[in-house]
């Protein structure tokens, strides 16, 4: 028996595919048209939407709709999107190469931050249009994953996988850091021993706020960046 997957997240992900494959400035449909479609509140459409405005994917105009945004170069630090969404967006092509997927004993730290003493790694290479990009390492609570890591995870989405056996990836924390490529990287990304590296380790929760996934993203510095938005702090007057 699947468990529940929010209706929102559903209508997201239809959302992003169907804006993958349409120009710039093209409309979407509009709330109203949503609902009728989905059979959900227009509460529910307006989630879906703005979880793509959030992103970046789409924009809003008042009083005439829902728009294709232009393809952005970076991802945003604050929002969790899958590598493969990610690359679409930009107009490449995404794969990946599987390293290594198997089930073990969960380390100290791994059992004190996903609450479990078993735990499914999988380390991969991400590509974008046959390029290595990053080096990812995730580990995964392996009674909650079930068969969402058994399928074809060098094509497909990870995220997408995750979805269909109900567990959504949907908010997470992030810490990014400068480090040199080891001896690993360097086999795998194909770049010298030394070479800049942006790492990104994460902590990702589903839908019900629970830890999902423990993420060591190691991206090639020159291939990859994120954009931060930010406000200024004004000192007190």
């Amino acid at each position: 028996m699947s468990e529940f997957v929010p209706r929102y997240f559903q209508i997201e992900q239809s959302l992003r595919g169907r804006v993958a494959s349409l120009e710039p400035h093209s409309s979407l449909p509009s709330e109203s048209q949503l609902c009728e479609e989905f059979g959900v509140s227009r509460m529910t459409a307006r989630a879906a939407v703005q979880r793509l405005v959030q992103d970046g994917l789409v924009y809003r105009v008042p009083g005439r709709g829902t728009f294709v945004a232009a393809a952005r170069a970076n991802r945003t630090a604050g929002h969790v999107l899958s590598f493969s969404d990610e690359m679409r967006r930009r107009g490449r092509v995404p794969t990946s190469r599987v390293i290594e997927r198997r089930e073990r004993k969960a380390t100290e730290d791994e059992a004190r931050r996903l609450g479990v003493q078993e735990v499914v790694v999988l380390t991969r290479v991400r590509l974008a249009d046959g390029k290595p990009i990053a080096l990812e390492r995730a580990v995964f609570p392996a009674a909650r994953v079930g068969s969402a890591l058994e399928g074809d995870l060098e094509a497909g989405s990870l995220f997408e996988a995750l979805a269909a056996s109900g567990v959504a990836p949907t908010s997470g924390r992030a810490a990014l850091a400068a480090e040199s490529a080891t001896a690993e990287d360097a086999r795998y990304l194909r770049v010298r021993r030394g070479a800049p590296l942006l790492v990104e380790r994460r902590l990702i929760r589903d839908q019900q706020g629970d830890a999902l996934e423990l993420t060591e993203s190691r991206y090639v510095g020159s291939r990859y960046a994120i954009d931060v938005d930010f406000d200024v702090e004004l000192p007190p007057s």
